[in-house]
């Protein structure tokens, strides 16, 4: 009997038609493209600011290996085998050294040095338009999900207003459900719009930073290719580990 009585009382209950879910399911296919389109652009936006945030921890991370092991290399090619295979540091390096293989063929030393100068920028630049890929696609994300989320409540609206017209009625009860679950999709695109925006921002301003140190580094190539090796930037030494106090002499036995 209790049974019965809960199964009668939960079909009797008025059943909530208001929900996320609910609202996907009454837009239909135009709905689930939307918020299908929203997902893609949030899932894209994570995966690049986890990405180019790696690759710049990489970058600041081998900035002490520059400082230290690479300038107390007696060599370019030398230091540069201290560095890691795949580091933009050690790029660089090589296309310094790769031009000045072609820059001693040069004639010209006024166009020698300026074309030198050309390749370790144009090597630089390749660096910079590597970290900045994938930018773009935050800058897009933040300035066009918050329009999608509001094509998705136009539509949801359109949709409302079409069925208080048909059901004759605009009570608040009527009104307040289906605007509400329509605003739903502003409320995604805003949530899309604002992680881009502050990733892009800091993602930018890191670049920034690396390419100050990049532009410091490839000058620094530059002297020290130049001046056949004498020129090369001030470094901390290495710090040598403590040597260890002697073991005291052990007393000499009495006669």
């Amino acid at each position: 009997m209790l049974i019965e009585f809960l199964a009668a009382a939960a079909e009797a209950a008025p059943k909530n038609h208001f929900g996320f879910w609910e609202a996907l399911n009454q837009g239909g296919v135009i709905a689930y493209s939307i918020f299908t389109v929203l997902v893609i652009m949030s899932v894209g936006s994570f995966y690049i600011l986890i990405t180019k945030l790696l690759e710049q921890r990489k970058i600041f991370g081998e900035l002490k290996d520059v400082r230290t092991k690479f300038w107390q290399a007696p060599t370019l090619k030398d230091g540069a085998a201290k560095l890691g295979k795949n580091s933009a540091w050690r790029q660089l390096v090589e296309d310094g050294l790769a031009a000045e293989e072609q820059h001693n063929k040069m004639t010209d030393s006024l166009e020698a040095h300026d074309w030198l100068h050309g390749s370790l920028a144009r090597s630089e630049a390749s660096i910079n338009s590597k970290l900045a890929s994938g930018l773009p696609f935050l800058a897009t994300v933040g300035a066009t999900a918050p329009f999608v989320g509001l094509l998705g409540t136009v539509i949801g609206i359109y949709r409302a207003l079409i069925a208080i017209g048909l059901a004759g009625s605009a009570s608040i009860d009527k009104v307040a459900g289906p605007v509400g679950e329509a605003l739903i999709m502003t409320a995604i695109g805003l949530l899309v719009a604002v992680p881009a925006v502050l990733a892009y921002n800091w993602l930018q301003a890191r670049n920034k930073r690396i390419a100050e140190l990049m532009n410091g580094f490839s000058t620094d190539i530059l002297a020290n290719i130049t001046s056949k090796g004498v020129v090369k930037p001030s470094v901390a030494p290495v710090k040598a580990a403590p040597a260890k106090p002697a073991a005291p002499a052990a007393a000499a036995p009495k006669a």
